[in-house]
């Protein structure tokens, strides 16, 4: 029995042992995506797929040879089979992309999301490819009957076997490996550890390693406008940040299920064609709060440089930020924040988790001491995934049956869709009370709303659940978001704005959440040479424009 539980094996067999783990169990999805992408029409496709695990299996052979070393490659290989085998499950479970965006995520989500994403399945899962074979893996005892020298000599010569094959396989068949990376530019994404360790090694750099990490200052010229110099009243904008919501599932922009029965009545203006930065919080938010458009962002930046609320408080702005979803992402660093969580708000918090109507909470005593424009953002919970179902009080339960489970790809698609727009309505339900809030002000301030969610969601589309896709190739579901205003017929005024000219523009004019810093600044009437007009969603139906 002993004999039996202390496996023995030399290193050469044991490197060998460990690229057939790596291709056959640890590389499966990726394996079953690769050869789901040609038609097999002649032997040539089926020649190519069988190439597909030799080429693996002689990389990881290599690879091993060279690293899998005496007192390194169990430990080394311990890390790569645990993140082999986690990556695995979200990949398979929800189509998701491992690349440097979802690596961000992993490292600055929080426990109440962590949480969320834990199953059964999950733990199955991981014990099975994961735990099993690192528990097998620490048996075995590594022995060698050869001298070092020879021990080298049959490493050299199974690395130089592995080679030789590798471009056998690339002058067979490069024109099948070039089209299939070429026509499915994410495939390559989905080879474990490779996609794991090139996103913590990318993450890393770009975290800690990419130069003066210095606080950048902008807008130090900021100031407030004639406008609001002028004006009696001072005025207070809310900025709802949403999370996870899609514009397919806002009956405002078309969608034929009553979603927004209560904004259809406030009068708001919805843009139908809104477009987000990132596919996920860790980008979108902090993309939107700086000056620099998507096309040109650099989270590295972002980072280390100051943002719209710093420009907002240098022109005298009181700014506040509530928080409901896990950080503002860098955006509040520096300026007054509360994480609303921490309230502990008896009937709307539930293990670590708030219902968004949180955000409203107490929030009249906070605008009864204001006493200056202002600007105050709620960043929503909204309807983040996959727990869909514990975004919204069983008041909003209105679509049925519902997906009562974070393994929503288990779920039927129109019970998991039922569940989704369950947390639209009640995004819904949340933003009409927030307006209310606001026009019980009115006599004080010049009130306005504005809202759009960070990015979208997938929901099964082409087997991709959940979001964070590289914007490369991310289905609009992703990138497609709700946005809208609302101002006050007193905000209207001041400022000068004709609403039936936004009205037009909002049917067909094409915004995006590069928009949203100027957008902000117009709102508020600060001026700093950091605005740039043309961006000002409000700008072109400014009466005195």
């Amino acid at each position: 029995m002993k004999s039996f539980l202390k496996l023995r094996c030399n290193d050469l067999t044991f490197n060998l042992c460990a690229a057939l783990l790596f291709t056959f169990a640890l590389n499966g999805v990726f394996l079953l995506r690769a050869w789901q992408t040609f038609p097999y029409v002649g032997l040539q496709d089926y020649f190519f797929a069988a190439s597909i695990p030799l080429v693996l299996f002689c990389a990881f052979l290599l690879i091993f040879n060279l690293f899998a070393l005496p007192w390194v490659r169990k430990p080394l290989l311990t890390l790569l089979i645990l993140f082999s085998a986690a990556a695995n499950y979200f990949m398979y479970s929800f189509g998701t992309v491992i690349d440097t965006n979802m690596i961000q995520n992993v490292f600055e989500t929080d426990i109440q999301e962590a949480t969320s994403l834990f199953s059964t399945r999950y733990l199955i899962w991981l014990t099975l490819l994961g735990l099993l074979p690192v528990a097998v893996m620490w048996r075995v005892k590594i022995e060698s009957s050869r001298p070092w020298w020879a021990s080298i000599i049959w490493r050299s010569v199974s690395s130089l076997a592995a080679i030789l094959l590798i471009l056998m396989m690339a002058a067979l068949f490069y024109k099948d490996y070039a089209s299939m990376v070429r026509n499915n530019k994410g495939l390559v994404k989905m080879i474990t550890p490779a996609n794991v360790a090139s996103g913590i090694g990318h993450y890393t750099h770009d975290r800690w390693f990419a130069g003066s990490q210095q606080l950048v200052k902008i807008g130090l010229d900021a100031r407030k406008g004639p406008i609001v110099s002028a004006e009696k009243k001072k005025t207070l904008v809310v900025f709802v940040l949403g999370e996870t919501a899609r514009a397919e599932n806002f009956s405002l922009g078309g969608y034929p299920r009553e979603t927004n029965p209560k904004l259809k009545g406030d009068n708001v203006i919805y843009y139908k064609n809104a477009t987000s930065c990132g596919t996920e919080t860790a980008i979108s938010v902090p993309c939107m709060f700086s000056n620099m458009p998507r096309t040109q962002y650099d989270a590295g930046l972002a980072r280390h440089q100051e943002g719209l609320l710093d420009i907002m408080a240098h022109a005298g702005v009181n700014v506040l930020w509530r928080e409901n979803d896990g950080g503002c992402k860098g955006a509040c660093d520096r300026i007054p924040h509360t994480d609303m969580t921490k309230w502990q708000v008896n009937e709307l918090c539930k293990n670590d988790f708030c219902l968004d109507d949180v955000l409203l909470h107490r929030l009249n005593n906070y605008i009864d001491g204001i006493k200056d424009d202002s600007i105050i953002v709620l960043h929503q919970m909204g309807s983040h995934g996959p727990a869909y179902y514990q975004r919204y009080p069983a008041a909003m339960r209105q679509f049925t049956p519902t997906c009562d489970s974070n393994q929503i790809q288990d779920c039927d698609r129109q019970a998991l869709i039922n569940t989704y727009d369950n947390s639209i309505l009640y995004t819904d339900s949340m933003l009409d009370s927030t307006i209310t809030l606001l026009k019980s002000y009115s006599s004080k301030f010049n009130v306005a709303m504005v809202y759009l969610s960070d990015h979208g969601e997938s929901l099964g589309e082409r087997g991709m659940y959940l979001h964070g896709a590289p914007y490369l190739f991310a289905p609009q579901q992703q990138t497609h978001i709700p946005f809208l205003l609302w101002l006050s017929p007193d905000y209207e005024s001041a400022f000068s704005i004709n609403s039936s000219c936004l009205q037009q523009q909002a049917e067909s004019q094409p915004v995006s959440q590069d928009n949203i810093f100027h957008t902000l600044l117009g709102m508020l009437n600060v001026q700093t040479n950091e605005y740039q007009q043309n961006l000002d969603m409000l700008q072109g139906c400014r009466k005195s424009a």
